[in-house]
């Protein structure tokens, strides 16, 4: 069985090749990747299945090229980047790996939070640049107490509820808004429900964002959103760049009525310094100082993330071609062959 890696980024995980070594052969494409990019052909001929391991790039080649991949896995998360009716059409499953970095992008939500409401990150730079003068508990501007206060869930799936059960441990007050989940969610898991965006806004001392990309989220969190948000409201998103309004945000912000925000996706990655907003963030401008902490789309990452999600990718793949069985599967709705066989 031969499985492409494409859009691969290091490091590599040698457990790979003593769990499946015998059974799979990895074509990896170590080449440095771009949208521009494309496989040989050759390769992409010979493959029995197909790992896209960047969370942003598409697979870099036509449909046909694949003239033997029966199952497509994202390795990862989201899966956005992958032509979903592409691959239906031609009867071929699209799967993903959602497990593999829950608790990670959980714990990086409630990081960046602590990041602002403890100042953590404001006191480590002014310190840094000036030990004396910046030995001042008062110059991080948004210190507050989290004990009381409402976090927002945005998407109460496997990562939403993870940051839920963190913040609530911090005492917090858990309101959620997740429109596709049943009714009684909100009784199994004790935290309240809301029915619209605006009214969670409205409530939220943090709001998290924990939905997926797709075109009912492209830009939901947006000027009408915050014009509807409770004032000071603090900003997280380890979800997808895109969701938020990166211009929308920084006129927010602006003017006060976002008091910070945590960031680790961006609408365009990596950071576009040419965007106001990231511009007065690396000049450390006045007005956003102390205000807006990035990371670079690192939320998912630890060893042994990297680990389960390499491994977690690879057995969805086995299970499928040799037992028949699909996980994951992302693209149902465009399937024009019936599931549970890997002819």
């Amino acid at each position: 069985m031969r499985i492409l890696k494409a859009n691969w980024y290091p490091p590599e995980n040698e457990e790979l090749m003593r769990l499946f070594g015998a059974t799979v052969d990895f074509d990896i494409d170590a080449t440095p990747t771009s949208p521009d990019y494309r496989l040989a052909r050759e390769r992409s001929a010979a493959a029995d299945a197909l790992i896209n391991c960047s969370a942003t790039l598409p697979v870099p080649a036509d449909l046909d090229d694949f003239a033997k991949v029966k199952i497509v896995v994202r390795e990862g998360v989201g899966y956005d980047n992958l032509d979903l009716e592409g691959w239906g059409a031609r009867g071929i499953p699209v799967c993903n790996v959602p497990d593999y970095g829950t608790t990670e992008v959980a714990d990086h939500a409630i990081a960046l939070m602590l990041a602002l409401t403890r100042g953590t990150e404001t006191y480590d730079r002014l310190l840094n640049s000036d030990p004396a003068n910046g030995w001042s508990f008062s110059r991080a501007p948004l210190v507050r107490r989290l004990r009381g206060a409402t976090f927002g869930v945005v998407g109460l799936g496997r990562i939403g509820l993870a940051a839920a059960r963190r913040a609530a441990a911090f005492d917090m007050r858990v309101v959620f808004y997740d429109p596709h989940l049943s009714n009684g969610v909100e009784l199994a898991t004790g935290y309240e429900r809301v029915h619209s965006l605006r009214e969670l806004m409205s409530i939220c001392d943090v709001l998290s964002v924990h939905a997926p990309l797709s075109a009912e989220t492209q830009g939901f969190i947006d000027a009408e959103a915050f014009a509807a948000a409770k004032p000071g409201l603090i900003l997280i998103n380890t979800a997808r760049g895109p969701i938020v309004n990166l211009d929308d945000l920084t006129e927010a912000l602006r003017d006060g009525r976002v008091a910070g925000a945590g960031l680790d996706v961006l609408p365009k990655e990596p950071a576009d310094r040419s965007h106001p907003l990231i511009a007065a963030w690396g000049a450390r401008e006045p007005w956003i100082d102390g205000r807006l902490v990035l990371s670079p789309h690192a939320a998912f990452y630890s060893p042994a993330s990297m680990k389960d999600m390499q491994r977690k990718a690879v057995e969805c793949i086995l299970a499928y071609l040799n037992e028949g069985r699909l996980t994951n599967c992302v693209n149902r709705q465009f399937l024009t062959t019936p599931l549970g066989k890997a002819s």
